[in-house]
């Protein structure tokens, strides 16, 4: 007799129950019809992208959470034995082992950390076994897109995206190996309105969702200018990742890093006032002009800075918005305004992050297309709702009236009644199997269904209906002919 297997997902991805799902939907309905309301139209491309696509454009550390997809057939045919020893380093390798190795990355550990699920080498040899890999996010993807279908699009080109990613992360709360993002992009355009038109829709889809944000922007340019005037300016990527940890680890652990880094004491000492400062817009603006002043990059970070805060002035935001000199975002492509969002009544790491990239699709080809766009974490927008009990109800609720069959002529009788419903936009189900009443009335419970429609022989003759709120437990005898604006 065959074993039986038990039923299991990987790690880092889940199920979705009906009433999760009801929830995600709401989430992902609300966000699009902000998205279309300020002219973004949707495309989607697909769960792979050519490997070469994808590797060099997040850095050394997105770069070893790609999952890679290995060729169809026999990936290792074309292998010598002893390229195949270097190539996979078998479990339960310790950590020691990989370094030791000098493999490039894509390494993932398995979630006790005791050993090694698989590393894959980022160089040509990788590439000649795995030519394709899920994709990271969906900003490259749309970069592909834009170069790829330039002659059919007219720029500036707006568009949002809402589909799962994938990313070979260690599973921990709030962080998983797949999850959803809804991104909004406008691409082909430098104008600041365009960074402008983000924090709008920011703050109208948290409006909408009854959450409390904090909106932190930054600069990049800012970076650049900070990197240059600490006397490290070859130094940005290694500074802006250790600084994107400082929430995390704390400044004397970035500090460390940075150290480790190769960037020296006198330098620091210029960043880490910027690191620690608290002050209003204005203090703030004037503490960072004063620090990169030196460097031509920095003011014009500076400068873009003021422009975008005036324009947030102008326009009448309602949430919480505010310059955050520590932000750095660690993806490579960023070039101008960095977002990140937080909630602000909800313990959760941010729920919205993005920025400006002057030449992602100089790298496919098509040079100088400055785009801007901000990614909603979908996932982590459900936890912040769950947590707060922000969902509406009627946004998770299914099937509102569930109708009675006591036999086949009271169901022959309630069948009109159903299709009225269903016209009206009332969700409604027939239950089955005759079944007594008590079986049905618990089926409505447990699939919280608020109205139970009961119809036997007495109501058909009397041409009425009795409908009982389950919520509150009262019982209402109404006609057949009134039960739709009863229920209305």
């Amino acid at each position: 007799m065959a074993q039986v297997q038990k039923p299991s997902i990987p790690k880092g991805t889940r199920d979705f129950s009906p009433e999760q799902m009801a929830g995600r939907n709401y989430i992902f309905d609300t966000v699009r019809s902000v998205f279309k309301k300020f002219g973004y139209k949707p495309i989607e491309t697909p769960s792979m992208e050519n490997l070469s696509t994808l590797l060099g454009k997040y850095g050394e550390e997105g770069d070893k959470l790609l999952f890679k997809v290995l060729n169809s057939g026999d990936a290792f045919s074309s292998i010598s034995p002893e390229e195949f020893n270097k190539f996979i380093i078998r479990q339960n390798s310790s950590r020691d082992d990989v370094e030791k190795s000098g493999l490039e990355g894509g390494y993932l550990y398995d979630d006790d950390e005791a050993g090694i699920e698989k590393v894959v080498n980022s160089n040509a040899l990788s590439l000649r076994v795995c030519e394709k890999g899920l994709r990271y996010d969906l900003t490259v993807p749309f970069a592909r897109y834009v170069v790829q279908h330039r002659n059919e699009i007219t720029f500036p080109f707006k568009r949002y995206q809402i589909q799962p990613v994938w990313r070979a992360d260690r599973p921990q709360k709030g962080r998983y190996r797949e999850f959803y993002q809804c991104d909004v992009d406008v691409i082909g355009s430098k104008s600041l309105l365009n960074e402008l038109e983000l924090v709008q829709i920011v703050d109208e889809v948290f409006g909408i969702f009854g959450i409390n944000v904090c909106i932190k922007i930054n600069n990049r340019k800012i970076l650049s200018g900070l990197a240059e005037v600490m006397g490290f300016p070859e130094k940005l990527v290694e500074i802006t990742i250790a600084m994107d940890k400082i929430d995390k680890i704390g400044l004397d652990a970035v500090k460390e890093e940075m150290l480790s880094q190769g960037v020296d004491e006198k330098g620091f000492s210029i960043l880490e006032p910027v690191l620690t400062f608290t002050g209003s817009t204005q203090e703030k603006i004037a503490l960072i002009s004063d620090v990169v002043k030196d460097s031509e990059t920095g003011r014009a970070g500076v400068e873009e800075l003021k422009t975008l805060f005036g324009l947030i002035d102008q326009a009448g935001i309602r949430q919480k918005v505010e310059i955050d000199l520590s932000l750095a975002r660690g993806l490579n492509y960023y070039t101008g305004a960095i977002f990140e969002v937080k909630a602000l009544d909800f313990a959760i790491g941010s729920i919205c992050g993005g920025g400006r990239y002057d030449n992602l699709t100089g790298i496919f080809g098509l040079p100088d297309v400055s785009g801007v766009g901000i990614s909603f974490g979908a996932d982590r927008i459900y936890d912040v709702l769950t947590g707060l009990d922000k969902f509406p109800k009627d946004a998770i609720t299914g099937t509102k009236v569930l109708l009675s069959n006591m036999d086949a002529s009271s169901v022959a009788y309630l069948l009109p009644l159903a299709k009225k419903l269903r016209e009206k936009g009332i969700s409604c189900e027939v239950y089955p199997d005759q079944s007594k009443l008590k079986k049905q009335f618990e089926y409505a419970e447990k699939n919280h269904i608020p109205y139970f429609i009961i119809a036997g022989e007495s109501e058909v003759q009397s041409k009425t209906v009795n409908v009982k709120n389950l919520e509150t437990g009262q019982q209402t005898t109404v006609p057949i002919a009134e039960a739709e604006d009863f229920l209305g």
